[in-house]
C-alpha cells in the first residue's frame, strides 16, 4: 500500500494540509475531532472521524470508538496506550489483543521499510558526510536505533562521532563507533532512549536538559532525525555552558 504523507482537513473554514507523520492521535470531542500533533498543538475540525480514518490509511489504529492513534506515536501498550511523548490514552480493553497485534504488525512493516539508500556504509563515509562537524566546539553523534523482536527501541549504536563526543563520553572514538550504548554503559537511562526513539520514528526535534549518570554530568541534548532509523544528537556539558556564560559576564562588566 502506498504510504500516505499528507491529509487535507477543514478547520474553522480554512483548508489545512497536515503531514501525517506530525499527527499523534485524533480524539472525538462532542461534534468535533481534535487532531493532536507533535509540539503540543491541537487542531479542531468538524470532519467525521470516519472520513479522516479513510484519509490516514493503515498507519493509524482505532483504539476505541472515538480515538485514532498513530502507530509511530506509540511507545508501548499496557493498561494504557503509552505514547512517546509521555501521554497515556485509554482503549477498549476487550480489543487489547487485536490492538497489540495490529500495532506490532504495522510497526514491523514501518521499521522494516527503513531503506539503506543514501546511508553511509563505512566509518570513512560517515566522516566524509559529517566533515563539517569534525572541528565543531560541541559534541555530535549520529546514532542508529536498535529494535527488539517486538520492534521496541532498546538501544542505539554510535555510527559517527566527533572528537568532542569522545571527550564528553570519556572514551576514545574507536571504542564508541560501531558499538551500542548499552554495551559501553551499563546504567542507561530510558529517558534518552525514548527521546531518540521519538526523533527516529516520529521525526521530532527534541531538546532535553537532564543529569546523565552514565558520564556523571548534566547535559543539554538536541536530537533530530537524520537517516531512516537514525537520529543526530548535539550534546553540551552544562558546566561548560555556565563557564562560558560567566566568562561573557566578566568581559562585559
Amino acid at each position: 500500500m502506498q504510504e500516505v504523507t499528507h491529509i487535507t482537513i477543514i478547520s474553522h473554514r480554512k483548508k489545512i494540509i497536515l503531514r501525517t507523520d506530525s499527527i499523534l492521535y485524533l480524539m472525538m470531542r462532542g461534534k468535533n475531532v481534535e487532531i493532536h500533533v507533535s509540539g503540543g498543538k491541537i487542531i479542531e475540525t468538524r470532519m467525521s472521524l470516519g472520513s479522516l480514518e479513510k484519509q490516514l490509511g493503515e498507519g493509524f489504529i482505532k483504539v476505541h470508538r472515538g480515538c485514532l492513534v498513530s502507530v509511530l506515536a506509540i511507545h508501548e501498550i499496557s493498561d494504557y496506550i503509552n505514547l512517546n511523548n509521555g501521554e497515556q490514552l485509554e482503549y477498549t480493553l476487550r480489543k487489547k489483543k487485536w490492538i497489540i497485534d495490529s500495532f506490532c504488525k504495522i510497526q514491523k512493516r514501518i521499521v522494516g521499510s527503513f531503506i539503506r539508500d543514501g546511508v553511509p556504509k563505512t566509518a570513512e563515509e560517515y566522516r566524509e558526510y559529517y566533515k563539517s562537524f569534525e572541528q565543531m566546539p560541541f559534541a555530535f553523534a549520529d546514532i542508529e536505533m536498535v529494535f527488539d523482536e517486538e520492534r521496541h527501541a532498546v538501544d542505539w549504536v554510535f555510527k559517527y562521532g566527533n572528537q568532542k563526543l569522545a571527550e564528553l563520553e570519556r572514551l576514545p572514538l574507536e571504542q564508541l563507533i560501531e558499538n551500542s550504548f548499552g554495551s559501553l554503559f551499563r546504567n542507561m537511562e530510558t529517558k534518552w532512549l525514548r527521546a531518540y526513539e521519538r526523533a527516529t520514528l516520529f521525526g521530532e526535534r527534541l531538546e532535553l536538559t537532564e543529569y546523565s549518570p552514565e558520564v556523571d554530568r548534566y547535559l543539554k541534548v538536541i536530537c533530530f532525525p537524520t537517516f531512516k532509523g537514525h537520529c543526530g544528537c548535539i550534546l553540551f556539558d552544562l558546566e561548560d555552558i555556565m563557564l562560558l556564560g560567566k566568562g561573557h559576564e566578566q568581559e562585559t562588566s
